[in-house]
């Protein structure tokens, strides 16, 4: 565990293209990583599951988010909770860009590239 403080923009974080119209960039500490994705109209929906927890954010924008059969019209403001193992997937409506921000603990070692720009000690 490090006691080194981290201060970035997330708007000057290299993101990565994941598919056509979605692209993720992100930020961790010790035990948590933060995950900014910006999601088109008309991209690609991609249902999927995995073994963690995730919390959803969203920051921008609005979705039909799908967990596990049940769909959630989210917007700006609203909050999702994912249990493990729950397959899931958001479909932006509307005109504007989503940004949905994923929160994951523990740290997701499939995503550990996204912040590599970040010097932790001990790492």
């Amino acid at each position: 565990m490090t006691d080194q403080v981290m201060f970035y923009n997330w708007d000057e974080i290299e993101g990565e293209v994941v598919r056509p119209g979605v692209t993720r960039k992100g930020f961790r500490g010790d035990d948590v990583m933060l995950v900014m994705n910006t999601l088109a109209q008309g991209m690609e929906l991609s249902p999927h599951s995995h073994t963690f927890e995730q919390v959803v954010y969203i920051v921008q924008g609005a979705v039909n988010f799908h967990v596990d059969g049940e769909v959630y019209e989210a917007s700006a403001g609203s909050v999702i909770r994912i249990p493990p193992h729950k397959e899931h997937f958001a479909e932006p409506i509307g005109d504007i860009p989503v940004l949905n921000l994923d929160v994951f603990a523990p740290l997701r070692q499939d995503y550990m590239h996204l912040v590599e720009y970040q010097d932790f000690e001990g790492d």
